[in-house]
């Protein structure tokens, strides 16, 4: 039995979103090119906006700002007075946790980032 265009096997894998009209290279999770347009790793700054607005008291204070830094990316976190203890967690774990997820967030982005949480 051989491997062919109709779909079993290795060869059959990608065939499906050709065949379907997405070009060569397109995201079939709905991104476009065009959402590339946010900055430097989107996905990782989307997730981590996510995160620390879901814990601070006054969310509208979160910003977060992505910089390339040397051969990573670079995302500033700033929260509002009061809400740093809240975003560190005791002994820095809370920090930590938001660091592991989003830094598997910026996988999709094919990037390594480095996140400080900054007091604003």
């Amino acid at each position: 039995m051989t491997d062919g265009p109709d779909g079993n096997g290795p060869e059959g894998s990608g065939a499906a979103n050709k065949e379907a009209g997405e070009p060569d290279g397109a995201a079939s999770d709905g991104h476009s090119a065009a959402d590339g347009d946010r900055g430097p790793a989107p996905t990782a700054a989307a997730v981590l906006a996510h995160i620390v607005t879901s814990i601070v008291d006054q969310p509208d204070a979160v910003t977060v700002d992505a910089t390339p830094d040397r051969n990573r990316i670079r995302l500033d976190v700033r929260v509002g007075p009061g809400d740093l203890g809240r975003v560190i967690g005791r002994r820095g774990r809370t920090a930590q946790s938001i660091r592991t997820v989003v830094r598997a967030a910026a996988t999709r982005d094919e990037t390594d980032v480095d996140i400080e949480f900054l007091d604003d």
